[in-house]
């Protein structure tokens, strides 16, 4: 392989589901405070109410992201793909509509959201082969940071539709699953992922004494991940494929304006 394998000494293990867990505690406990330079007029008005003005600002928005991605060479012994699971976080605006637009009837008015992500996977591969002269099962660890466009399709009240497109860049390392020995072979290599989708999300209602309920509630996302380059040309390994994530959602732009309208209201108050 052309300087694609090399050895290194054992490398100690970042928790990165221990730091994806902690950015969720981190949104929740300063999202009251994130980006006031670009609230420049947003509406301070009920995030469920039938219609609201048009929002004359960004929103900063930001969630956890765990997808179930299908790769080539993941497969059961009768050969059917098993889901691996990557997860992610994701941040960035809430853009306004410039026009009206009659699918976006919502308290929550917004034409499309657009921001980066970070991924990552940690992997066992039982299937020795996969990387050229090596018989070994490996280990594989990847990290993808994305750019992404989403438009919304449908949005209304509590429910929502949308197309999300996301570009990346990913960095692959496999290191061969052998304890007894001091070093690992390595192979590294990069890949740009491109993916369309599209996913349906719904709000839970607002109830006066729980308010905090709709600041929560169910995503589903389905899409088609293209390789624009593999990362290991002469391996076997393939990312192209279907993903899909099912699960709870947090919605942080519904935090962010009930804080600010219970400063609002503190500040009327006075």
């Amino acid at each position: 392989m052309k300087n694609t394998i090399r050895r290194q000494r054992t490398s100690g293990h970042y928790s990165f589901r221990s730091i994806y867990i902690l950015f969720l505690f981190t949104l929740l406990a300063f999202s009251g405070f994130a980006m006031p330079k670009f609230e420049t007029g947003l509406m301070m008005a009920d995030t469920t109410g039938p219609r609201e003005a048009k929002p004359k600002s960004l929103t900063f928005t930001a969630s956890t992201d765990q997808r179930f991605f299908f790769f080539n060479d993941t497969r059961t012994e009768d050969n059917r793909r098993v889901p691996v699971s990557v997860y992610g976080i994701r941040a960035g605006f809430l853009f306004p509509p410039s026009q009206h637009r009659d699918a976006l009837r919502s308290g929550r008015s917004a034409s499309f959201k657009a921001g980066a992500g970070f991924y990552f996977v940690n992997q066992r591969l039982d299937r020795p082969g996969l990387l050229p002269n090596t018989s070994e099962s490996v280990t594989r660890h990847l990290r993808i940071a994305t750019v992404y466009y989403e438009r919304y399709l449908l949005r209304r009240h509590s429910f929502e539709v949308s197309m999300p497109i996301e570009l990346g860049y990913g960095h692959s390392r496999y290191e061969i699953n052998d304890e007894q020995a001091e070093k690992y072979e390595v192979a590294r290599g990069v890949f740009l992922p491109l993916g369309v989708g599209v996913s349906a999300a719904y709000q839970f209602p607002t109830v006066r004494w729980l308010r905090p309920l709709h600041w929560f509630g169910l995503n589903f996302l389905t899409g088609y991940r293209f390789i624009l380059k593999r990362d290991v040309p002469e391996s076997q390994i393939n990312y192209t494929g279907l993903y899909f994530s099912v699960g709870p959602s947090f919605f942080l732009e519904n935090l962010t304006a009930d804080i600010k309208r219970w400063r609002q209201k503190r500040k009327n108050k006075r």
